[in-house]
């Protein structure tokens, strides 16, 4: 998996920096308006811990709305030009088919996809097409819709059964397992107890012999663990939920993740490698 990535030390979990480069994503859209300062800052990512920079040029925030390929495209595609022309490993967040194309050609080599390769008829030929890695995310509904009704009789069993669903897909479509990585899906159409489940039942998404991906960071769940995120709000973004992010990092960790999605590379680098650490850690009976 993932050749082309900067691999940390053995038995030590990566790190996925988020770069949205949106007017409107939840946490930092519209905090990097132009290829500079998004190139300025995807270098900083790197540079602080990220094995590799996610590059979205579409929000995916419950509620949001989509935006046309054209668009998607020319807020993503300058970027990723520039991040791969200084050997800096991009992933491009999106589940359309001629921007994935697009993005694989400008030197992509990831494809994350809250819809698993399944909300566009052709997203499947273009990964097969390619050498591109892929992470397929569980995902109810769209991301307008996804908190609505939200109900599982069985998280982990539903999310499992999905991903598998999805695996067996791809491979089917000639994408070579090694390419594939994971994703429960933390807030995406979760309850709060769904959310929790899905970061205990990690072990049991390991198990499926992938590697998971798990995107918790300052995700509307933690605020609603620490009432006092909810309160302190900032003025000009979301709720400062850094220390938040910082647990459930290393919950994920501990439990067996293999990549964490972050915003704050920096401050969360520091939380997986000491929580990577720990979980290295050799096991011993009371």
């Amino acid at each position: 998996m993932a050749s082309r990535w900067k691999a940390p030390a053995e038995g030590h979990a990566w790190i996925m920096g988020v770069l949205n480069c949106t007017p409107d994503s939840f946490s930092d859209g519209g905090l990097y308006a132009d290829t500079a300062s998004r190139e300025t800052h995807a270098e900083a990512m790197i540079k602080a811990g990220a094995a590799i920079i996610d590059v979205g040029g579409e929000s995916t925030r419950p509620g949001s709305q989509p935006v046309t390929q054209q668009e998607e495209m020319r807020r993503v595609l300058p970027v990723i030009e520039a991040l791969t022309g200084k050997k800096i490993p991009v992933s491009i967040d999106t589940s359309k088919a001629s921007v994935m194309y697009a993005a694989i050609a400008a030197g992509a080599c990831m494809v994350n996809d809250v819809t698993a390769l399944g909300g566009d008829v052709d997203a499947i030929a273009v990964l097969a097409d390619s050498d591109a890695d892929v992470c397929l995310m569980h995902m109810r509904g769209t991301p307008l819709t996804m908190q609505h009704h939200v109900r599982y009789e069985a998280v982990v069993d539903e999310v499992i059964s999905f991903l598998e669903s999805r695996v067996a897909a791809c491979t089917a479509a000639g994408i070579a397992e090694d390419r594939i990585l994971l994703d429960p899906g933390i807030g995406f159409g979760k309850r709060l107890q769904d959310n929790l489940d899905l970061i205990a039942g990690i072990p049991r998404l390991k198990r499926l012999g992938f590697p998971v991906l798990m995107g918790v960071s300052r995700k509307s769940f933690l605020g609603e663990l620490n009432a006092a995120s909810m309160s302190d709000q900032k003025t000009d973004q979301t709720p400062d939920r850094e220390m938040e992010t910082a647990a459930a990092v290393t919950a994920c960790v501990l439990a067996g993740a293999d990549i964490l999605r972050v915003h704050d590379v920096a401050a969360q680098a520091r939380v997986v490698c000491v929580a990577s650490a720990l979980r290295d850690l050799p096991k011993t009976d009371c």
